[in-house]
């Protein structure tokens, strides 16, 4: 491999590629599951820089594992252990290239950080609305790979929905220029669809241009306290009845998760009382405040009237409301604090929600008594992210090495049952390949297959992951 490695040090300089040393940033994953080795780092500063090293791994018949922030949950962009795969990191394509304010978009670098894209689009007075609680670190790139979802799905839609063009580099170093910003373009296969999602498994993506939207007029927040998932999901019907379009944020908390972020991170305030499910609803309005704010007060008042609600706070301020949304994303904090963890992302019809948790509860409680449900996510869109913890005083990496297994065939059985999803916004990665391959319908994972084969044939390309 030494000339592989001469000669992209030729073509991306000292600064572009990194071997030796300490690569833990690039090579361990956010959650420490997965521990890898890679042979090099390859930064690349530019689209015909990641193409040239793309055209060198093809010729040398390198594997090459794209990476963003490195803050996916699934294991889908850190290298396995062997030493011989090129970690592919964006991190130096943050450009901004172009905010049209005219067509409502926006150009930018897949390096770019989520934040760094929200910044650029309110700065030119529009949204970029697409937000997640690692959005400081997380890229673009990423986002768009992982067809990430966020805390706006149900107003806004996923990564994929926000999506208008891409410009991706191929197997073979081949870039495709499809940074179209047209909502109309019906000729042939939409190949933007095709990348999102894939997981850097057909293709780098390296730049992307996406939707804007107006800036709301006010963003209202409260946190309501339910009895029952059923009092929230029908707290949420009457939302969607009330507020339509201006509903852009519906969380459930249970009280484990809740009680979980009180152990880990006492400083963090929590202004309504302990209950069995506690819902974080926002309204973004486009109209004025005071509608908003009128709106959004009959609705808790008409929830509290219906016994949808028990309690409820809404922020006064601006502050209040980061701190209620902090109290929210602060769950996965708490989690990783706390040791390791069975995740699941998971997604249901909302109506099949309640049935879905309620069997799950009682079921693992039977399998193991103690073991703490902390049950969180988007009600909204129906993605729910259903974690187990270990009993109180039972080692985490002992819990999860003895019950993974087990529990994931209870909770994806159940899922499946109910036409649901093993993966609502995470993606596969490595984590759940073979889940994927023993539950995926055969002709859609034969599909996929041949679409990998055609793109990338002879898997270079984040190969172990997803197919």
């Amino acid at each position: 491999m030494s000339m592989f490695l001469g000669a992209l040090r030729e073509r991306l300089g000292e600064a572009g590629l990194l071997v030796g040393g300490d690569l833990a940033a690039y090579e361990n994953d956010w959650r420490k599951r997965y521990v890898g080795k890679a042979l090099a780092v390859a930064r690349p500063a530019s689209t015909e820089e990641v193409a040239a090293v793309m055209r060198l791994c093809h010729e040398h018949r390198a594997a090459v594992v794209p990476q963003g922030g490195n803050t996916g949950l699934v294991g889908g962009s850190t290298p396995d252990d062997s030493g011989r795969q090129l970690v592919l990191s964006l991190s130096r394509m943050k450009r901004v290239r172009v905010v049209d304010v005219a067509n409502a978009s926006l150009t930018a670098e897949a390096g770019c950080l989520l934040a760094e894209v929200q910044a650029a689009a309110a700065g030119a007075g529009l949204l970029f609305p697409l937000s997640l609680a690692a959005e400081g670190s997380c890229t673009l790139g990423g986002n768009l790979a992982t067809n990430a979802g966020g805390t706006q799905v149900l107003r806004y839609g996923n990564a994929r929905e926000l999506c208008l063009g891409l410009e991706v580099v191929t197997a073979t170093g081949e870039i495709w220029h499809g940074l179209s910003g047209l909502r109309k373009d019906n000729t042939g296969y939409d190949l933007r669809d095709l990348f999102i999602g894939s997981e850097g498994t057909l293709g780098v993506i390296t730049a992307a241009t996406m939707k804007l939207y107006p800036q709301p007029k006010d963003r209202l927040t409260a946190l309501a306290t339910c009895a029952s998932l059923n009092h929230a999901v029908a707290l949420l019907s009457l939302a969607r009845d009330r507020a339509g379009d201006a509903l852009t944020g519906f969380e459930v908390m249970n009280r484990s998760s809740l009680a979980l972020v009180a152990r880990e991170l006492p400083q963090l305030a929590q202004p309504l009382g302990a209950a069995a499910w506690t819902v974080l609803l926002e309204l973004s309005d486009a109209e004025s405040a005071e509608h908003a704010r009128g709106v959004f007060e009959g609705l808790l008042e008409a929830a509290v009237e219906q016994g949808a609600v028990q309690d409820a706070a809404i922020a006064q301020n601006l502050q209040q409301a980061k701190a209620f949304w902090h109290l929210r994303e602060s769950i996965p904090l708490a989690q990783a604090q706390a040791g390791l963890n069975i995740k699941h992302d998971i997604s249901l019809p909302v109506s099949a929600i309640p049935g879905f948790v309620a069997e799950m509860d009682a079921a693992l409680g039977a399998y193991l008594p103690g073991i703490e449900v902390i049950d969180f996510g988007h009600l909204g869109d129906g993605n729910l992210h259903f974690n187990v913890q270990a009993p109180r005083g039972v080692n985490p990496a002992q819990f999860l090495a003895a019950h993974e297994a087990a529990i994931n065939e209870m909770v994806y059985d159940a899922v499946g049952q109910r036409g649901g999803s093993i993966s609502a916004e995470h993606g596969i990665g490595r984590l759940k390949r073979d889940e994927l391959a023993a539950r995926k319908d055969p002709t859609a994972l034969a599909l996929m297959r041949s679409i990998k084969r055609a793109l990338d044939p002879l898997d270079l390309l984040n190969p172990g992951r997803l197919v």
